[in-house]
């Protein structure tokens, strides 16, 4: 099939985004890819969110324009509820937040990269962001990562924003199926670790393909400083993070069935390196081959373990 004959489902999430949305939804619309159509699930807002994506539903061109109401539980279960909707159907599926600009190539981008495997084969395309503010100056981007996306770095690292992410048909399926088991931390982790689990592909480009406005409503920081990646060390040893994996090891170990082999193995020797004394935590980590993305992050990641903070 062309690239251009594809029906691309955009996943939008909103709570009173009135301030921003009505300049994502133009950069949705500069999309160079044709076909898209664009699920919104609102999650509760009480300012003129819905009226201004009610003015739009009428004149999108690129395909159908649904709106929904959401759970009303927190924007991972407003995700998720995107996720389980069976109503969607499309051959590609992105996940877009309210208040960001796309670059006009970024969908096309990732379905280029996708033709060239088999669509059985689980993909899931992200990349950089570029950072900017409230008023939409540029200030600064995401790290640039150079290991190899993997199961290993999943389990103690999300790599990539879920505003940058596209699921082929393959990927969405098996996200789903993990999904309707289990809640979430976020939408975009757990999609990186359910397609490595299961033997998918992820392809992470270092272009910048998504601006993300940062301000003080951000549920999640764009991490371009070195005062915000302190902040997440912070969290990491204050065993915050230590929280989060706990609710992801539940989530893989109640999908154990679509773990891969190796995904298995690894996931056994990462969650029984967490427990026990120090020697038996540093060789089950060791065993397990996990890593984050730079050397820091991974001494941090072997201090964390040390001090039973992971």
């Amino acid at each position: 099939m062309d690239k251009a004959d594809l029906r691309i489902a955009v996943l939008m999430g909103t709570k009173d985004g009135v301030s921003f949305i009505d300049e994502q939804l133009q950069s949705l619309l500069a999309q160079s890819h044709p076909l898209i159509d664009l699920w919104i699930s609102d999650d509760g807002s009480t300012d003129g969110t819905i009226a201004i994506i009610e003015a739009w539903q009428s004149r999108w061109p690129k395909g159908r324009m649904t709106l929904v109401e959401g759970p009303r539980q927190g924007f991972a279960a407003n995700f998720r509820s995107m996720i389980l909707d069976r109503r969607i159907d499309a051959d590609g599926y992105a996940f877009c937040d309210q208040d960001d600009i796309w670059e006009p190539d970024r969908l096309e981008s990732a379905i280029r990269w996708m033709q060239a495997y088999d669509a059985k084969t689980p993909l899931m395309f992200c990349s950089r962001t570029a950072t900017m503010t409230e008023a939409g100056s540029l200030v600064g981007h995401s790290p640039l990562f150079a290991r190899p996306p993997s199961f290993r770095n999943a389990l103690v690292q999300s790599i990539a924003g879920g505003n940058t992410i596209l699921l082929n048909a393959a990927a969405r399926d098996l996200l789903a199926r993990a999904s309707a088991r289990t809640g979430f931390v976020s939408h975009d982790w757990w999609a990186y670790l359910i397609v490595t689990a299961a033997g998918g592909i992820v392809r992470y480009d270092p272009r910048p393909l998504v601006r993300y406005r940062q301000h003080a409503a951000n549920l999640v920081g764009a991490n371009v400083s070195w005062r915000a990646r302190v902040s997440r060390l912070g969290r990491l040893f204050k065993g915050e993070f230590a929280d989060w994996t706990d609710l992801n090891l539940d989530g893989l170990a109640v999908n154990r069935d679509l773990l891969t082999e190796d995904a298995a193995a690894c996931f056994d020797l990462f969650t029984n390196g967490r427990q026990g004394g120090l020697f038996r935590r540093l060789a089950g980590l060791r065993k397990s081959g996990v890593y984050r993305q730079t050397l820091p992050g991974t001494l941090g990641l072997y201090l964390a373990f040390i001090l039973g903070r992971i």
